[in-house]
């Protein structure tokens, strides 16, 4: 017979629930939302402890991290089990401009939604900040087709547009899953904490990202500690480099500039690919003063030719989105500039396309007084992200940096011809210029000046290299021997 106390207290749990439901919807207090699943949590408490109050979530009402893996082990089975962990991007920069009780509402929908989206039996929870968690019980049936589509769905629910104060706003998660099928232990704490690796490796991937546990991924986690570890001291050490990679125009086939491209060949490891060590940029909280670096040893480059009298227009450096965030960036780059006696219009700031496509109120206020301060902007790796005419006009972008995606084969190619055609054809509508990077043969870069492409970028023209490199390279150009020349007879 069923345990009649424990019936009682799960109505009344029900109809708390609703009522809390009901007051939520006309109070949009998250503490009541709250309540609409805490109640539950507090009053069906049967006589086995199966949901203990402790072990809930305050804010959502979904389990902490301790009661997760409770249930979890507590499930029966030799079946595959799983679990996913989701995070929030850009909580940071929503804790920075939003209030305490938007934050909480905001997790609050988030947790609801959570419930909504997955399996009847799965088990979810919430952990720190905007980290959830989802626990996938032994099945017969979760492969990782199954994971993987209840991942997406799981991301598609909880991305749904909603209102942050008078904004609209559309939450993006970044999202790890294991299954004890791929080399995760199967209990829960070992199978979460593999989760949590796929998810920053999902997050380091970008936005919105899913990622699933492989058995290399804690080699990869350790090496990114190693790197963590050791940027701070690489960075003190001098160790972190830059290089430069030259830009010509194509109709004068003069150099019109230099971008600056950072460089770290570690003691331990052995040169590092600059994705790895800017996402451990990230995770150590060094970006802005490895963008200083960066900075700092551009200019100083530029300083140096123009000191010998080579003719180098600008340099060319990458921002972060992150560094586009800082309220002190546009003041730093002015002294930078100061301190090595360079006019603003000599430094072109590059960005990604996806900078402008997201509504990043502080990027773009940041990218506007870099222009007005006399700074160029480039929108780099054009043609990959989801920029729309109507974010690139909303932006101070002065040049477009059209992918390699969209130069390889343009000789050959009728449907490449025809995308680069179209793509130069919307910036001269725009009044942008134009630059064609990864430019490796001469097909290529003959079919990129006859279809009137302003500038190009690649190793055809010359690879990275050091600033001395760049300064030989420099000196064996006819421009500069025609400057030589001049000064002589000056």
């Amino acid at each position: 017979m069923a345990d009649r106390p424990l019936l009682i207290r799960t109505r009344i749990a029900l109809v708390a629930a609703l009522m809390a439901i009901a007051a939520w919807l006309v109070l949009q207090q998250p503490a009541l939302l709250a309540a609409a699943f805490l109640l539950p949590a507090m009053l069906a408490i049967g006589s086995d402890g199966r949901l203990r109050a402790q072990e809930a979530d305050a804010l959502t009402g979904l389990l902490r991290h301790d009661g997760l893996c409770r249930v979890l082990d507590a499930e029966d089975g030799a079946h595959t089990r799983g679990a996913l962990v989701l995070e929030m991007d850009g909580w940071q920069a929503l804790e920075e401009r939003l209030e305490r009780a938007e934050l909480d509402r905001l997790l609050a929908v988030l947790g609801q939604r959570l419930r909504l989206a997955v399996r009847g039996g799965d088990h979810c929870a919430r952990f720190e900040g905007p980290t959830f968690a989802v626990g996938l019980p032994p099945s017969p049936d979760l492969g990782a087709a199954a994971a993987e589509r209840l991942a997406r769905r799981v991301q598609e629910v909880l991305a749904q547009p909603l209102r942050l104060g008078d904004d609209a706003f559309r939450p993006s998660l970044s999202l790890g899953l294991a299954l004890s099928c791929d080399g995760a232990r199967a209990d829960a704490a070992a199978l979460l904490q593999a989760a949590r690796l796929a998810q920053i490796e999902a997050a380091r991937a970008g936005p919105g990202e899913v990622r699933r546990y492989g058995p290399n991924m804690q080699e990869r986690v350790a090496r990114r500690e190693v790197m963590v570890r050791d940027l701070s001291r690489a960075l003190a050490a001098g160790e972190i480099g830059v290089q430069f990679q030259p830009q010509i125009e194509l109709a004068s086939d003069a150099v019109t500039g230099f971008e600056a491209l950072a460089r770290w060949t570690s003691a331990e490891l052995g040169p590092v690919p600059p994705p790895e060590f800017l996402a451990a940029a990230r995770q150590a909280g060094l970006v802005e003063r490895l963008g200083q670096t960066i900075l700092d040893e551009a200019l100083r480059a530029l300083a140096g030719w123009d000191a010998v009298g080579l003719p180098v227009p600008a340099v060319a450096v990458n921002l972060s989105a992150e560094e586009l965030r800082d309220p002190g960036l546009v003041d730093r780059v002015a002294f930078t500039l100061a301190r090595h006696d360079l006019a603003p219009g000599r430094l072109t700031i590059e960005v990604l396309e996806t900078v402008v496509s997201e509504p990043d109120g502080a990027a773009a206020e940041t990218l506007h007084a870099l222009a007005r301060l006399g700074c160029r902007i480039d929108l780099d790796d054009f043609g990959t992200g989801h920029a729309s005419i109507t974010s690139i006009r909303r932006f101070p972008v002065d040049r477009i940096k059209i992918d390699r995606s969209f130069v390889a084969s343009v000789d050959t190619e009728i449907e490449q011809r025809g995308m680069m055609e179209a793509i130069l054809t919307m910036a001269d509508r725009l009044g942008l210029d134009t630059l064609a990077e990864g430019v490796e043969t001469p097909e290529e870069l003959a079919a990129l000046r006859e279809l009137g492409c302003r500038q190009a970028q690649g190793f055809l023209i010359a690879r990275p290299m050091p600033a001395e490199a760049a300064r030989a390279w420099l000196e064996s150009r006819p421009e500069a021997r025609r400057e030589v020349r001049r000064r002589r007879t000056g």
